[in-house]
């Protein structure tokens, strides 16, 4: 039976260290992955993410299990780290004004509900905007909030189909695959920071905030890349070529005795110096039929098989040093297992164990981003359910315990009120 790594626990950022956005408050509404990885962003960078839940199932990423710490599934974990949880029925009047006092006081709303749930809850921009013009209002959807395609639901795989990102990824003989981790709701997320900061950049010239949407159909055109560029400019479909790419050689997955690496030889300096400092052929650096790139692609197929003929003929370790020493791009074909339980990501003090209040202590994978004067914060576990309501509305809105346990009896914390009433009377 499979073990959990065991991890070191965090090491904490300088003390007293700034943070980027310290005094940022953000509202948010997102759920699932795009929306929430927006919002971890600024939280790192140190805003007060304040996450909204409905009362009863919470953020529908929290059931995507297995796997489950705690009781917390490990995607929630993943995408919700250093937020304040509140649970709160924003449908009944109670909730929502509590919700409304919330926004007077912040800087920022993110939400990625389907079109029109914002605008029915009476939490749409024209209002919001009104209560509060330094509001800076991000609202992701699937593919836009206006026109024909402003109803269509949608989630990661369907914008890889859609966006014809699916029809570049796979082998030549095979139909179209799509990408192994949700990189359409990752970079949409990071589209939507970024667009936040910039309009906290503008807002500081202009005085007021602004909408942003963010549509995950249009960053998924993005990720499509120069390969669109090509077919616009050409009208010619571009083909999926696996992993041995036919526009330079030896680009791709090759073999070893033990494991597949990956070699990208991506200019004539790199390849003689495989060819040379790595395997020690003279003859495929200079002879007439592997000395360029056009001879080589020529002879691809028998190019090629030399190629792994060579690597076979001795570990994965071997030629990884021996190409690293050379000045020759290469990589392990890790598993997960490899590449997490592996030196790298340990050098790079990427992985960690942090506290968590019922499983008691869960993973952290640290983000990129690493700034000299504001360090991101340290990074706190994703809230339980509802596990800072009490906390937020009583140090932000003032709420006494009796406010509290009257909102409570109405529903708005999604506790039945048969529970409010008797927690009033004692």
């Amino acid at each position: 039976m499979a073990e959990r790594p065991v991890l070191p626990p965090h090491q904490a950022r300088p003390a007293g260290a700034a943070t980027a956005l310290a005094g940022l408050r953000v509202i948010d509404f997102s759920h699932f992955v795009a929306g929430p990885y927006c919002t971890l962003i600024l939280g790192d960078f140190g805003a007060d993410v304040l996450k909204i839940e409905n009362p009863v199932v919470g953020d529908n990423i929290r059931l995507h299990r297995p796997p489950a710490l705690g009781g917390e599934g490990a995607a929630y974990l993943w995408t919700n780290r250093n937020k304040r949880g509140l649970a709160l029925d924003v449908s009944l009047p109670a909730g929502r004004d509590i919700a409304l006092a919330l926004i007077d006081q912040a800087d920022v709303l993110v939400e990625n509900f389907s079109t029109g749930v914002m605008d029915r809850l009476g939490l749409g921009y024209a209002e919001l905007s009104a209560r509060n013009p330094r509001l800076i209002y991000c609202s992701i959807s699937a593919a836009g909030r206006d026109g024909a395609m402003a109803q269509r639901m949608g989630f990661d795989p369907i914008a890889q189909a859609e966006s014809g990102f699916m029809a570049i990824n796979g082998h030549p003989d095979s139909d179209g695959v799509v990408a192994g981790a949700p990189i359409m709701d990752i970079t949409t997320g990071m589209m939507a920071s970024n667009a936040i900061l910039a309009a906290l950049a503008a807002r500081e010239r202009l005085g007021q905030g602004q909408y942003i949407e963010i549509a995950m159909f249009d960053q998924a055109a993005q990720l499509v890349s120069y390969r669109a560029i090509g077919y616009l400019a050409t009208g010619i479909e571009p083909p999926r070529v696996g992993n041995m790419g036919r526009a330079n050689t030896p680009v791709g997955v090759y073999p070893t005795a033990t494991g597949p690496i990956y070699l990208c030889c991506a200019n004539e300096r790199t390849y003689r110096r495989l060819a040379l400092d790595v395997f020690g052929r003279a003859d495929l650096a200079d002879g007439p039929e592997y000395a360029n790139l056009a001879a080589r692609l020529a002879n691809f197929d028998g190019f090629n098989d030399i190629v792994r003929a060579i690597l076979a003929t001795n570990t994965r370790d071997h030629w990884i040093d021996k190409m690293r020493a050379a000045g020759v791009p290469v990589g392990a074909v890790a598993t997960i297992a490899e590449a997490f339980s592996g030196a790298d990501m340990r050098e790079r003090g990427l992985l960690s164990e942090i506290p968590h209040p019922t499983a008691g202590t869960v993973p952290n994978v640290a983000p990129p981003y690493r700034l000299s004067l504001t360090p991101v914060v340290d990074p706190v576990a994703a809230p339980t359910l509802g596990q800072h309501t009490r906390e937020v509305l009583h140090s932000l809105l003032k709420l006494d315990d009796a406010a509290l346990a009257e909102l409570a009896l109405s529903g708005a914390l999604g506790e039945p009120a048969r529970g409010a009433a008797q927690a009033v009377q004692t």
